[in-house]
Protein backbone atom coordinates (compact mmCIF):
# COMPACT_ATOMS: atom_id res chain seq x y z
CA UNK A 1 0.00 0.00 0.00
CA UNK A 2 1.11 3.56 -0.65
CA UNK A 3 0.84 5.82 2.40
CA UNK A 4 1.28 9.49 1.63
CA UNK A 5 0.50 10.76 5.12
CA UNK A 6 1.93 10.21 8.58
CA UNK A 7 -0.12 9.05 11.56
CA UNK A 8 1.66 11.37 13.94
CA UNK A 9 0.41 12.08 17.42
CA UNK A 10 -0.50 15.60 18.43
CA UNK A 11 1.91 17.66 20.50
CA UNK A 12 -0.86 18.87 22.79
CA UNK A 13 -0.63 18.20 26.51
CA UNK A 14 -2.13 14.89 27.59
CA UNK A 15 -4.24 13.94 30.55
CA UNK A 16 -5.30 10.70 32.14
CA UNK A 17 -8.04 8.61 30.61
CA UNK A 18 -11.49 10.09 31.30
CA UNK A 19 -14.24 8.19 33.08
CA UNK A 20 -15.65 6.80 29.84
CA UNK A 21 -12.58 4.65 29.33
CA UNK A 22 -12.85 3.21 32.82
CA UNK A 23 -16.55 2.45 32.32
CA UNK A 24 -16.02 0.70 28.98
CA UNK A 25 -13.01 -1.22 30.29
CA UNK A 26 -15.07 -2.41 33.26
CA UNK A 27 -17.82 -3.56 30.87
CA UNK A 28 -15.16 -5.66 29.12
CA UNK A 29 -14.05 -7.25 32.39
CA UNK A 30 -10.58 -5.71 32.22
CA UNK A 31 -8.17 -5.02 35.06
CA UNK A 32 -9.05 -1.47 36.21
CA UNK A 33 -5.40 -0.69 36.94
CA UNK A 34 -4.61 -0.86 33.22
CA UNK A 35 -6.69 2.22 32.37
CA UNK A 36 -3.95 4.29 33.99
CA UNK A 37 -1.79 3.37 31.00
CA UNK A 38 -4.02 5.46 28.68
CA UNK A 39 -3.62 9.19 28.03
CA UNK A 40 -5.33 11.53 25.60
CA UNK A 41 -4.28 14.48 23.48
CA UNK A 42 -5.26 16.31 20.34
CA UNK A 43 -7.38 19.16 19.06
CA UNK A 44 -10.27 20.50 21.10
CA UNK A 45 -13.87 20.83 20.00
CA UNK A 46 -14.08 17.75 17.77
CA UNK A 47 -17.33 15.84 17.19
CA UNK A 48 -19.35 18.69 18.79
CA UNK A 49 -22.69 17.64 20.23
CA UNK A 50 -24.90 18.11 23.26
CA UNK A 51 -24.16 14.52 24.24
CA UNK A 52 -20.59 13.41 25.10
CA UNK A 53 -19.83 12.00 21.67
CA UNK A 54 -16.14 12.85 21.76
CA UNK A 55 -15.82 11.00 25.06
CA UNK A 56 -17.63 7.95 23.66
CA UNK A 57 -15.44 7.93 20.56
CA UNK A 58 -12.17 8.32 22.43
CA UNK A 59 -13.06 5.78 25.08
CA UNK A 60 -14.08 3.12 22.56
CA UNK A 61 -10.81 3.51 20.68
CA UNK A 62 -8.89 3.57 23.96
CA UNK A 63 -10.28 0.27 25.24
CA UNK A 64 -9.69 -1.35 21.85
CA UNK A 65 -6.05 -0.23 21.91
CA UNK A 66 -5.72 -1.35 25.51
CA UNK A 67 -7.23 -4.77 24.78
CA UNK A 68 -4.82 -5.21 21.87
CA UNK A 69 -1.84 -4.27 24.04
CA UNK A 70 -3.00 -6.56 26.85
CA UNK A 71 -3.42 -9.49 24.45
CA UNK A 72 0.01 -8.94 22.90
CA UNK A 73 1.62 -8.73 26.35
CA UNK A 74 -0.09 -11.94 27.40
CA UNK A 75 1.11 -13.85 24.34
CA UNK A 76 4.60 -12.42 24.10
CA UNK A 77 5.40 -11.61 27.72
CA UNK A 78 6.16 -8.24 29.18
CA UNK A 79 4.10 -5.39 30.56
CA UNK A 80 1.27 -3.48 28.91
CA UNK A 81 2.84 -0.28 27.54
CA UNK A 82 1.56 3.26 27.94
CA UNK A 83 -0.93 4.21 25.22
CA UNK A 84 -1.91 7.56 23.78
CA UNK A 85 -5.22 8.24 22.07
CA UNK A 86 -5.23 11.15 19.65
CA UNK A 87 -8.59 12.91 19.43
CA UNK A 88 -7.82 14.08 15.90
CA UNK A 89 -7.24 10.54 14.66
CA UNK A 90 -10.38 9.37 16.44
CA UNK A 91 -12.61 12.12 15.08
CA UNK A 92 -11.31 11.58 11.55
CA UNK A 93 -11.92 7.82 11.72
CA UNK A 94 -15.43 8.25 13.15
CA UNK A 95 -16.44 10.06 9.96
CA UNK A 96 -14.27 7.95 7.67
CA UNK A 97 -17.05 7.62 5.09
CA UNK A 98 -17.11 11.41 4.67
CA UNK A 99 -13.36 11.59 4.04
CA UNK A 100 -13.36 8.75 1.53
CA UNK A 101 -12.59 9.64 -2.08
CA UNK A 102 -12.51 7.06 -4.88
CA UNK A 103 -10.50 8.44 -7.80
CA UNK A 104 -11.48 11.87 -6.53
CA UNK A 105 -15.20 11.07 -6.24
CA UNK A 106 -16.98 11.53 -2.91
CA UNK A 107 -19.42 8.72 -2.06
CA UNK A 108 -23.09 9.16 -1.29
CA UNK A 109 -23.55 8.41 2.41
CA UNK A 110 -27.37 8.51 2.54
CA UNK A 111 -29.82 7.82 -0.27
CA UNK A 112 -32.57 10.39 -0.95
CA UNK A 113 -35.19 8.32 0.89
CA UNK A 114 -33.00 7.88 4.00
CA UNK A 115 -34.02 10.90 6.09
CA UNK A 116 -36.51 12.40 8.52
CA UNK A 117 -40.03 13.06 7.28
CA UNK A 118 -42.96 14.90 8.83
CA UNK A 119 -45.99 12.77 9.63
CA UNK A 120 -49.49 13.74 10.67
CA UNK A 121 -48.47 13.75 14.32
CA UNK A 122 -44.68 14.07 14.41
CA UNK A 123 -41.64 12.69 12.61
CA UNK A 124 -40.39 9.40 11.23
CA UNK A 125 -36.89 8.36 10.15
CA UNK A 126 -36.58 6.05 7.14
CA UNK A 127 -33.59 4.10 5.88
CA UNK A 128 -33.50 3.11 2.22
CA UNK A 129 -29.83 2.98 1.24
CA UNK A 130 -30.13 -0.62 0.07
CA UNK A 131 -32.31 -1.25 -3.00
CA UNK A 132 -34.45 -3.93 -1.31
CA UNK A 133 -35.22 -1.60 1.62
CA UNK A 134 -36.13 1.19 -0.79
CA UNK A 135 -38.50 -1.14 -2.65
CA UNK A 136 -40.11 -2.28 0.62
CA UNK A 137 -40.64 1.31 1.77
CA UNK A 138 -42.34 2.31 -1.47
CA UNK A 139 -44.47 -0.84 -1.45
CA UNK A 140 -45.59 -0.19 2.14
CA UNK A 141 -46.60 3.38 1.33
CA UNK A 142 -48.12 2.41 -2.04
CA UNK A 143 -46.40 5.27 -3.82
CA UNK A 144 -43.39 6.19 -5.91
CA UNK A 145 -40.34 8.12 -4.71
CA UNK A 146 -41.91 11.51 -5.47
CA UNK A 147 -44.99 10.68 -3.40
CA UNK A 148 -43.26 9.56 -0.19
CA UNK A 149 -43.51 12.92 1.55
CA UNK A 150 -47.23 13.25 0.82
CA UNK A 151 -47.96 9.67 1.89
CA UNK A 152 -46.14 10.07 5.20
CA UNK A 153 -47.71 13.45 5.97
CA UNK A 154 -51.13 11.78 6.01
CA UNK A 155 -50.20 9.02 8.49
CA UNK A 156 -49.34 8.70 12.15
CA UNK A 157 -45.68 8.02 12.87
CA UNK A 158 -46.31 4.82 14.84
CA UNK A 159 -48.57 3.50 12.08
CA UNK A 160 -45.81 4.15 9.54
CA UNK A 161 -43.30 2.37 11.77
CA UNK A 162 -45.36 -0.81 11.87
CA UNK A 163 -46.61 -0.73 8.27
CA UNK A 164 -43.14 -0.33 6.82
CA UNK A 165 -41.69 -2.99 9.14
CA UNK A 166 -44.36 -5.50 8.11
CA UNK A 167 -43.43 -4.86 4.47
CA UNK A 168 -39.75 -5.57 5.16
CA UNK A 169 -38.69 -1.92 5.17
CA UNK A 170 -37.15 0.38 7.75
CA UNK A 171 -38.88 3.30 9.43
CA UNK A 172 -38.82 4.41 13.06
CA UNK A 173 -40.97 7.01 14.79
CA UNK A 174 -39.13 9.83 16.54
CA UNK A 175 -39.22 9.43 20.32
CA UNK A 176 -38.00 11.40 23.30
CA UNK A 177 -35.61 9.70 25.74
CA UNK A 178 -38.50 9.33 28.18
CA UNK A 179 -40.73 7.70 25.56
CA UNK A 180 -37.96 5.28 24.63
CA UNK A 181 -37.31 4.39 28.27
CA UNK A 182 -41.01 3.52 28.60
CA UNK A 183 -40.96 1.42 25.41
CA UNK A 184 -40.37 -2.33 25.98
CA UNK A 185 -37.36 -2.31 23.67
CA UNK A 186 -35.86 0.73 25.35
CA UNK A 187 -36.36 -0.90 28.74
CA UNK A 188 -34.72 -4.09 27.46
CA UNK A 189 -31.70 -2.16 26.23
CA UNK A 190 -31.36 -0.42 29.59
CA UNK A 191 -31.44 -3.70 31.54
CA UNK A 192 -28.76 -5.53 29.59
CA UNK A 193 -25.00 -5.20 30.03
CA UNK A 194 -23.12 -2.91 27.68
CA UNK A 195 -21.06 -5.92 26.60
CA UNK A 196 -22.62 -9.33 27.25
CA UNK A 197 -19.81 -11.84 27.91
CA UNK A 198 -20.34 -15.59 28.27
CA UNK A 199 -18.12 -18.64 28.62
CA UNK A 200 -20.09 -21.44 26.96
CA UNK A 201 -17.97 -24.49 27.88
CA UNK A 202 -14.51 -25.66 28.96
CA UNK A 203 -13.11 -26.24 25.48
CA UNK A 204 -9.44 -25.58 24.87
CA UNK A 205 -8.56 -22.47 22.84
CA UNK A 206 -7.97 -23.00 19.14
CA UNK A 207 -4.37 -23.93 18.34
CA UNK A 208 -2.73 -21.21 16.23
CA UNK A 209 0.55 -21.29 14.38
CA UNK A 210 -0.09 -18.28 12.16
CA UNK A 211 -2.24 -15.14 12.19
CA UNK A 212 -5.55 -15.01 14.00
CA UNK A 213 -8.27 -16.15 11.60
CA UNK A 214 -11.45 -14.07 11.69
CA UNK A 215 -14.55 -15.09 9.75
CA UNK A 216 -16.50 -11.91 9.11
CA UNK A 217 -20.26 -12.24 8.55
CA UNK A 218 -21.09 -8.58 9.06
CA UNK A 219 -22.46 -5.74 6.96
CA UNK A 220 -22.88 -1.95 6.95
CA UNK A 221 -20.58 -0.14 9.45
CA UNK A 222 -20.30 -1.40 13.05
CA UNK A 223 -19.34 -5.00 12.34
CA UNK A 224 -17.02 -4.14 9.44
CA UNK A 225 -15.30 -1.52 11.63
CA UNK A 226 -14.66 -4.24 14.24
CA UNK A 227 -13.19 -6.66 11.71
CA UNK A 228 -11.27 -3.90 9.90
CA UNK A 229 -9.65 -3.16 13.26
CA UNK A 230 -8.76 -6.81 13.86
CA UNK A 231 -7.19 -6.85 10.40
CA UNK A 232 -5.04 -3.84 11.34
CA UNK A 233 -3.83 -5.82 14.36
CA UNK A 234 -2.61 -8.65 12.13
CA UNK A 235 -5.62 -10.94 11.77
CA UNK A 236 -6.43 -12.78 8.56
CA UNK A 237 -9.97 -11.51 8.02
CA UNK A 238 -12.24 -13.14 5.45
CA UNK A 239 -15.58 -11.44 4.92
CA UNK A 240 -18.35 -13.61 3.48
CA UNK A 241 -21.59 -12.22 2.03
CA UNK A 242 -24.60 -13.70 0.23
CA UNK A 243 -24.05 -13.35 -3.53
CA UNK A 244 -27.51 -11.89 -4.07
CA UNK A 245 -27.15 -9.22 -1.37
CA UNK A 246 -24.11 -7.15 -2.36
CA UNK A 247 -22.68 -4.52 -0.05
CA UNK A 248 -22.96 -0.92 -1.17
CA UNK A 249 -19.77 -0.32 -3.20
CA UNK A 250 -18.72 2.86 -1.40
CA UNK A 251 -19.36 1.31 1.99
CA UNK A 252 -17.21 -1.66 1.03
CA UNK A 253 -14.44 0.72 -0.07
CA UNK A 254 -14.53 2.41 3.34
CA UNK A 255 -14.67 -0.67 5.59
CA UNK A 256 -12.95 -3.32 3.45
CA UNK A 257 -9.36 -2.42 4.35
CA UNK A 258 -7.21 -5.31 5.47
CA UNK A 259 -9.72 -7.99 4.45
CA UNK A 260 -10.48 -10.43 1.70
CA UNK A 261 -14.05 -10.66 0.40
CA UNK A 262 -15.88 -13.80 -0.75
CA UNK A 263 -19.48 -14.89 -1.32
CA UNK A 264 -21.32 -18.04 -0.28
CA UNK A 265 -24.94 -18.96 -0.94
CA UNK A 266 -26.09 -20.70 2.24
CA UNK A 267 -29.10 -22.11 0.39
CA UNK A 268 -26.55 -24.27 -1.45
CA UNK A 269 -25.40 -27.48 0.26
CA UNK A 270 -21.94 -27.09 -1.27
CA UNK A 271 -21.56 -23.55 0.02
CA UNK A 272 -22.83 -24.55 3.47
CA UNK A 273 -20.14 -27.21 3.55
CA UNK A 274 -17.56 -24.58 2.61
CA UNK A 275 -18.78 -22.33 5.42
CA UNK A 276 -18.41 -25.23 7.84
CA UNK A 277 -14.83 -25.77 6.69
CA UNK A 278 -14.08 -22.09 7.20
CA UNK A 279 -15.50 -22.28 10.71
CA UNK A 280 -13.38 -25.35 11.44
CA UNK A 281 -10.28 -23.28 10.66
CA UNK A 282 -11.40 -20.02 12.27
CA UNK A 283 -10.41 -18.59 15.65
CA UNK A 284 -13.05 -15.85 15.72
CA UNK A 285 -16.51 -15.53 14.18
CA UNK A 286 -18.10 -12.07 13.97
CA UNK A 287 -21.75 -11.81 12.93
CA UNK A 288 -23.87 -8.72 12.34
CA UNK A 289 -27.19 -10.10 11.18
CA UNK A 290 -30.41 -10.01 13.18
CA UNK A 291 -30.39 -12.28 16.26
CA UNK A 292 -31.41 -15.77 15.19
CA UNK A 293 -30.97 -15.14 11.46
CA UNK A 294 -27.95 -17.47 11.16
CA UNK A 295 -28.63 -19.92 14.00
CA UNK A 296 -29.93 -22.69 11.73
CA UNK A 297 -26.52 -22.98 10.10
CA UNK A 298 -24.83 -24.26 13.25
CA UNK A 299 -22.06 -21.69 13.45
CA UNK A 300 -20.56 -22.55 16.83
CA UNK A 301 -17.38 -24.59 17.23
CA UNK A 302 -15.50 -25.60 20.40
CA UNK A 303 -12.85 -23.05 21.35
CA UNK A 304 -14.20 -20.35 19.04
CA UNK A 305 -14.68 -16.73 20.05
CA UNK A 306 -18.09 -15.68 18.73
CA UNK A 307 -18.83 -11.96 18.56
CA UNK A 308 -22.39 -10.95 17.78
CA UNK A 309 -23.63 -7.49 16.93
CA UNK A 310 -27.24 -6.35 16.53
CA UNK A 311 -29.14 -3.10 16.26
CA UNK A 312 -31.71 -3.47 19.03
CA UNK A 313 -30.34 -6.30 21.20
CA UNK A 314 -31.23 -9.98 21.47
CA UNK A 315 -34.25 -9.49 23.74
CA UNK A 316 -37.40 -7.40 23.63
CA UNK A 317 -40.08 -7.05 20.96
CA UNK A 318 -37.67 -5.51 18.45
CA UNK A 319 -34.93 -8.10 18.95
CA UNK A 320 -35.47 -9.62 15.51
CA UNK A 321 -35.83 -6.30 13.68
CA UNK A 322 -33.28 -4.79 11.36
CA UNK A 323 -31.82 -1.47 12.34
CA UNK A 324 -29.20 1.13 11.56
CA UNK A 325 -27.39 3.82 13.53
CA UNK A 326 -29.67 6.60 12.27
CA UNK A 327 -32.79 4.64 13.23
CA UNK A 328 -31.50 3.92 16.72
CA UNK A 329 -30.73 7.63 17.14
CA UNK A 330 -34.35 8.43 16.20
CA UNK A 331 -35.92 5.81 18.45
CA UNK A 332 -33.73 6.34 21.52
CA UNK A 333 -34.27 10.08 21.87
CA UNK A 334 -30.85 11.11 20.60
CA UNK A 335 -32.36 12.88 17.58
CA UNK A 336 -34.58 14.91 19.92
CA UNK A 337 -31.68 15.83 22.21
CA UNK A 338 -29.52 16.86 19.25
CA UNK A 339 -32.31 18.62 17.36
CA UNK A 340 -34.23 21.86 17.64
CA UNK A 341 -37.85 22.84 18.04
CA UNK A 342 -38.12 22.89 14.25
CA UNK A 343 -36.76 19.45 13.41
CA UNK A 344 -34.84 16.43 14.75
CA UNK A 345 -31.07 16.40 14.73
CA UNK A 346 -28.29 13.84 14.61
CA UNK A 347 -24.94 13.09 16.16
CA UNK A 348 -21.92 14.56 14.34
CA UNK A 349 -20.94 11.05 13.25
CA UNK A 350 -22.53 7.64 13.04
CA UNK A 351 -21.02 7.28 16.47
CA UNK A 352 -23.17 4.38 17.63
CA UNK A 353 -21.87 2.30 14.73
CA UNK A 354 -18.23 3.24 15.10
CA UNK A 355 -18.10 3.07 18.90
CA UNK A 356 -19.89 -0.27 18.98
CA UNK A 357 -17.50 -1.58 16.33
CA UNK A 358 -14.40 -0.69 18.34
CA UNK A 359 -16.04 -2.02 21.49
CA UNK A 360 -16.81 -5.32 19.76
CA UNK A 361 -13.21 -5.64 18.57
CA UNK A 362 -12.06 -4.97 22.13
CA UNK A 363 -14.43 -7.66 23.42
CA UNK A 364 -12.94 -10.17 20.97
CA UNK A 365 -9.40 -9.33 22.09
CA UNK A 366 -10.30 -9.55 25.77
CA UNK A 367 -11.96 -12.94 25.16
CA UNK A 368 -8.82 -14.19 23.45
CA UNK A 369 -6.74 -13.02 26.43
CA UNK A 370 -9.05 -14.78 28.88
CA UNK A 371 -8.93 -17.93 26.77
CA UNK A 372 -5.15 -18.04 27.21
CA UNK A 373 -5.68 -18.66 30.93
CA UNK A 374 -9.11 -20.27 31.20
CA UNK A 375 -10.03 -21.78 27.82
CA UNK A 376 -13.68 -22.03 26.89
CA UNK A 377 -15.76 -21.19 23.85
CA UNK A 378 -16.66 -17.52 24.23
CA UNK A 379 -19.67 -15.44 23.21
CA UNK A 380 -19.69 -11.65 23.33
CA UNK A 381 -22.61 -9.47 22.28
CA UNK A 382 -23.08 -5.75 21.68
CA UNK A 383 -26.00 -3.73 20.34
CA UNK A 384 -26.37 -0.23 18.94
CA UNK A 385 -29.38 0.42 21.20
CA UNK A 386 -27.34 -0.46 24.29
CA UNK A 387 -24.53 1.85 23.19
CA UNK A 388 -27.15 4.58 22.72
CA UNK A 389 -28.38 4.04 26.28
CA UNK A 390 -24.80 4.31 27.54
CA UNK A 391 -24.30 7.58 25.66
CA UNK A 392 -27.56 9.16 26.85
CA UNK A 393 -27.79 7.90 30.43
CA UNK A 394 -24.46 6.56 31.68
CA UNK A 395 -21.48 8.34 30.12
CA UNK A 396 -20.24 11.40 32.03
CA UNK A 397 -20.90 14.65 30.22
CA UNK A 398 -17.32 15.62 29.48
CA UNK A 399 -13.66 15.07 30.19
CA UNK A 400 -11.12 17.46 31.70
CA UNK A 401 -10.38 20.42 29.45
CA UNK A 402 -7.34 19.95 27.25
CA UNK A 403 -5.31 22.70 25.58
CA UNK A 404 -5.82 22.96 21.84
CA UNK A 405 -2.79 22.72 19.55
CA UNK A 406 -4.55 24.76 16.90
CA UNK A 407 -7.17 24.32 14.20
CA UNK A 408 -8.21 20.79 13.33
CA UNK A 409 -6.78 19.74 9.96
CA UNK A 410 -7.91 16.19 9.14
CA UNK A 411 -5.30 15.78 6.39
CA UNK A 412 -2.71 14.60 8.89
CA UNK A 413 -4.91 11.59 9.65
CA UNK A 414 -5.67 10.79 6.01
CA UNK A 415 -3.73 8.71 3.49
CA UNK A 416 -3.94 7.88 -0.20
CA UNK A 417 -3.72 4.30 -1.37
CA UNK A 418 -3.89 2.57 -4.75
CA UNK A 419 -6.40 -0.27 -4.85
CA UNK A 420 -8.33 -2.46 -7.30
CA UNK A 421 -11.20 -0.01 -6.75
CA UNK A 422 -9.12 3.01 -7.78
CA UNK A 423 -7.07 5.59 -5.95
CA UNK A 424 -8.49 5.90 -2.43
CA UNK A 425 -8.21 8.76 0.01
CA UNK A 426 -9.15 7.33 3.38
CA UNK A 427 -8.93 7.84 7.12
CA UNK A 428 -6.07 6.18 8.95
CA UNK A 429 -6.84 3.83 11.84
CA UNK A 430 -7.00 5.48 15.30
CA UNK A 431 -6.20 2.27 17.21
CA UNK A 432 -2.66 1.71 18.46
CA UNK A 433 -1.20 -1.53 17.11
CA UNK A 434 1.28 -3.37 19.38
CA UNK A 435 3.23 -4.27 16.23
CA UNK A 436 3.45 -0.61 15.25
CA UNK A 437 1.17 -0.77 12.19
CA UNK A 438 -0.21 2.65 11.27
CA UNK A 439 -2.12 1.52 8.17
CA UNK A 440 -3.67 -1.67 6.85
CA UNK A 441 -1.53 -4.23 5.05
CA UNK A 442 -3.86 -4.36 2.05
CA UNK A 443 -6.48 -2.07 0.48
CA UNK A 444 -10.06 -3.19 -0.14
CA UNK A 445 -10.40 -5.39 -3.19
CA UNK A 446 -13.35 -6.06 -5.46
CA UNK A 447 -16.35 -7.16 -3.43
CA UNK A 448 -16.82 -10.95 -3.50
CA UNK A 449 -13.77 -11.58 -5.74
CA UNK A 450 -11.71 -13.69 -3.33
CA UNK A 451 -11.88 -17.45 -2.87
CA UNK A 452 -13.69 -18.63 0.30
CA UNK A 453 -10.66 -20.22 1.93
CA UNK A 454 -8.05 -19.29 4.49
CA UNK A 455 -4.85 -17.75 3.23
Amino acid sequence: MTDTSSHASSDAASDVAPDGTALLWAALGGDPALTGRVSYGGPEGLLPARLPVRELAGASVAVCSLAAAEHAARREGGAVPALRVDDGAVATAFVSERHLLIDGRAPETFAPLSRFWRTADGWVRTHANYPHHRAALLAALKTDEEGVGRALAERRALDVEETVYEAGGLAVALRTPEEWSAHPQGASAARGPLVARERLDDAAPRARSGPLRVLDLTRVIAGPVATRTLALLGADVLRVDPPRLPELPDQHADTGFGKRSATLDLDSRTDRRTLGELLDGADVLVTGYRPGALERYGLSRPGLVIARLSAWGDDGPWGARRGFDSLVQAASGIAVLEGSEERPGALPAQALDHATGYLLAAAVLRSLTEQEDEGGTRLVRTALARTAHFLVHELPGGAASRPSPGAYAPERWLAETDSPLGRLRHALPPVSSPAGATNWSRPPGVWGADAPRWA
